[in-house]
């Protein structure tokens, strides 16, 4: 699961029982609350509209009343009660705990442990689950600082090594949340510095300093998707545009590209960044007419040169008849 769809999920689930709790809240108290715009609240909601238990008959549905003005729970298709695990299901909520313990930053060390000690008490006796104690990880200071600074909504001043440029700076940041991504963890947030959306993986926070002042990250910030791209911790990394033809667009579901616009013609341009020129040639070249390349100038080349040597190694093959130049 993509780390845009796992935070969404989250949000979902965490939603039935917190607008059962604050029944009549308003659209724009609930995002902020769930650290999202309003746009995005009503598009959760209008999903959230569509859950329920097997069956899916109108019956078995979350049901909602909701405008900007007001949002409530009329039925909640039983999400908010209490889940009675199997001894199976247990056991594996206990592989992931321990295992996202280990993550910096992603939990409260204190609290994951409280939970893993809650289950075992829970299942004591079924023998199926190890009762072999659980070793406590001490927290980097680091990293209670970012995750304080985080729940405070304060910004941050870190000192971070960048290993794509092995250098280590000084920038202040406005935290947004914590993320996963291919098996590290990360603070996303807004860097001032480079004035956009930033990646800070957490073993490579040298030092960090809560301020007093708070976090305002741009209101576009905390939905821009495109900001998990581990190549935007590095502004210096290429960025590629791209023309993806309409029955092409699927490619955006599949790759790390941002919609820049739509064409008159039904086409979409947009962005990926790349670290190999080469790599990206072939990338591209896969894709064939439907996904062709408007810069930068040297990939653009790139990709024209490794087609001709592909038509000529076939031509030379004998192929293919006549070839014309890409």
């Amino acid at each position: 699961m993509s780390s845009r769809l796992s935070l969404r999920l989250s949000r979902l689930l965490n939603m039935v029982p917190y607008l059962l709790a604050h029944p009549g809240i308003s659209a724009a108290e609930a995002a902020a609350e769930l650290g999202v715009t309003t746009k995005q609240l009503m598009s959760d909601l209008n999903q959230l509209w569509m859950c329920g238990l097997p069956g899916y008959g109108p019956g078995d549905l979350i049901d909602l009343s909701f405008s900007e003005e007001s949002i409530e729970v009329t039925f909640s298709a039983g999400i908010e009660r209490p889940l009675r695990l199997t001894s199976t299901e247990a056991t594996a909520l206990l592989v992931a705990l321990r295992s996202i313990v280990e993550m910096p930053g992603m939990v409260d060390p204190t609290a994951a442990h409280a939970a893993i000690a809650k289950i075992e008490s829970a299942i004591a006796g079924s023998g199926d689950v190890s009762r072999a104690p659980v070793r406590v990880p001490v927290e980097r200071p680091v990293v209670a600082t970012v995750r304080a600074a985080l729940a405070d909504a304060h910004a941050l001043r870190l000192v971070y090594y960048s290993a794509s440029r092995d250098e280590v700076s000084e920038r202040v940041v406005d935290p947004i949340r914590v993320v996963l991504v291919d098996n590290n963890s990360y603070l996303q947030a807004w860097c001032r510095q480079a004035e956009g959306v930033r990646l800070f993986r957490f073993d490579r926070i040298e030092d960090a300093t809560e301020l007093d002042e708070r976090a305002h990250p741009p209101s576009h910030a905390a939905a821009d998707a495109a900001a998990l791209d581990l190549f935007q911790d590095d502004p210096d990394v290429p960025l590629a545009r791209l023309r993806i033809r309409a029955d092409y667009a699927w490619v955006l579901d599949q790759y790390p590209m941002h919609r820049i616009r739509s064409r008159e013609d039904g086409s979409i341009e947009a962005g990926m960044r790349f670290a190999s020129p080469d790599w990206m040639a072939r990338l591209l070249l896969g894709f064939g007419t439907g996904v062709s390349v408007l810069g930068p100038p040297e990939l653009v080349t790139a990709v024209r040169e490794r087609a001709d040597a592909a038509l000529a190694a076939y031509a030379a093959a004998g192929l293919v008849g006549e070839t014309e130049p890409a």
